[in-house]
């Protein structure tokens, strides 16, 4: 004889198990961002910028928490995590932390590269560097969903620098690519990579006497303590690509997923737009605090010149030869 009470009690568990179910196939979906600097970065604008946009989008309830002040490390942390489908799903990430996988992804801010904002807006604009993305998605499973960046980098030094003649021999942090190394020594220079957040320390007991870095780097890590001699070289113009995770994307529903595309492309533009903005007005006020000098460097030509046959054998070296070319004759 079938036992009532049991039975309820079955039928009581069953429904319970189906309502857990239930709650959890419509719990939201929560994505985890990290960035290594506060809100006033533009980096923490532009994922703040793209969480907005993908919740527009998407229309459906979703959650984002957007790691701050290095919590999960540094950038080249935030990519492992990503390539790896753990921890992170979403950042802004230098290319330099992506040559393990392709030798192309640190050419696309390399220095001496674009000649001016105008320039360097028209190369991201015409999705020339698709070739390197596709690359980098493939070999790492790390999407390029939009270009942040815009930060046009120079030269701090704990001494004035001012021509060619006063960088020969000197000791510079550079970013791990090789191509970086490359270039500074092609102008004289003695380079040497340091983790990033090691530089302020390494100046400050002088393994090395200088750094290269935009304005908003600048300004957060305070590397005008060990470095207020900031010279003018402009050498480079930041690419920072807006990178989500392949084995996280595949996961998700296909309109998040066009949400994601869409949002990424509008947020990383807004991005460009403010850092590329911003970058004077930050060096500007710095030195009227009298954190740093601006010092012209007059020998920009000459450190092209010197650097130009390197860019060139290097493009060639690693396949981008084409991409080179393109971005030359834009």
């Amino acid at each position: 004889m079938r036992n009532p009470i049991r039975a309820t009690r079955r039928a009581l568990l069953v429904l319970g198990l189906c309502a857990a179910g239930l709650a959890n196939a419509q719990a939201p979906i929560t994505l985890h961002g990290a960035v290594q600097f506060n809100d006033e970065h533009a980096f923490n604008k532009t994922l703040l910028k793209f969480e907005e946009l993908v919740k527009k989008y998407y229309g459906k309830p979703i959650n984002f928490v957007l790691h701050r002040n290095s919590e999960l490390g540094l950038e080249k942390d935030y990519f492992a995590y990503m390539n790896q489908g753990v921890s992170v799903d979403y950042a802004i990430v230098s290319p330099a932390h992506m040559s393990t996988f392709s030798k192309a992804a640190p050419f696309v801010d390399a220095p001496f590269l674009f000649r001016d904002l105008a320039h360097w807006n028209k190369v991201l604009d015409a999705d020339t560097l698709k070739p390197v993305a596709d690359e980098v998605a493939a070999k790492a499973d790390v999407l390029w969903i939009g270009y942040a960046g815009g930060g046009t980098r120079n030269i701090f030094a704990n001494k004035p620098v001012a021509n060619m003649a006063d960088l020969k021999g000197l000791k510079i942090r550079v970013q791990g690519a090789p191509i970086w190394s490359k270039t500074f020594a092609a102008a004289g220079m003695a380079p040497t990579v340091i983790a990033y957040n090691e530089v302020y320390n390494a100046i400050q007991n002088g393994v090395i006497a200088a750094g290269e870095n935009e304005a908003a780097g600048v300004e957060q890590m305070k590397f005008y303590e060990v470095g207020p001699n900031l010279a003018l070289t402009q050498h480079a113009i930041t690419v920072r690509p807006v990178v989500f995770s392949g084995k996280t994307f595949k996961r998700l529903p296909p309109d998040l997923q066009a949400a994601i595309v869409k949002a990424g492309k509008e947020a990383g533009a807004y991005g460009r737009q403010i850092e590329s903005s911003q970058d004077s007005a930050k060096l500007e006020a710095m030195q009227k605090a009298g954190k740093l000098k601006q010092i012209p460097f007059t020998d920009h030509a000459a450190m092209k010149k010197a650097v130009d046959p390197v860019m060139a054998d290097y493009a060639k070296e690693i396949g981008a030869e084409e991409i080179y070319k393109k971005i030359n004759s834009m």
